[in-house]
């Protein structure tokens, strides 16, 4: 599939509309942060509620929903509320793929040097 047309796609006149490049500004701005990426790493293998994430990511408890907090307000992962405990995971694939895609391209700088 040619790449250049999924992106022209979403263009008009050939430019990308102003609140398509502020919701972009806005996701990257939440994936530039090291303890987002940590629970974003985490999450990638599945479903897990704030204490799991907490040993995961070795972080307080406060830090770590604060930062789930902010990934859930801009739709980067969801909450499931069962009995007590609420379980977070990803919102949908194309976090995943995004993240994936961020990952090979760090990789790649790191092998090619």
């Amino acid at each position: 599939m040619d790449k250049s047309k999924d992106i022209d796609a979403f263009c008009i006149d050939g430019k990308l509309p102003e609140e398509y490049v502020d919701e972009m500004v806005a996701f990257f701005k939440i994936l530039g942060d090291e303890s987002r990426v940590r629970i974003l790493h985490a999450l990638s293998a599945g479903e897990l509620c704030v204490s799991d994430l907490v040993d995961a990511v070795e972080l307080s408890q406060s830090s770590v929903s604060h930062q789930l907090r902010l990934l859930r307000l801009n739709g980067l992962v969801k909450a499931r509320r069962d009995g007590r405990n609420i379980y977070y995971a990803l919102d949908d694939n194309h976090v995943m793929d995004i993240f994936n895609t961020s990952l090979r391209h760090v990789a790649h700088k790191f092998e090619n040097h």
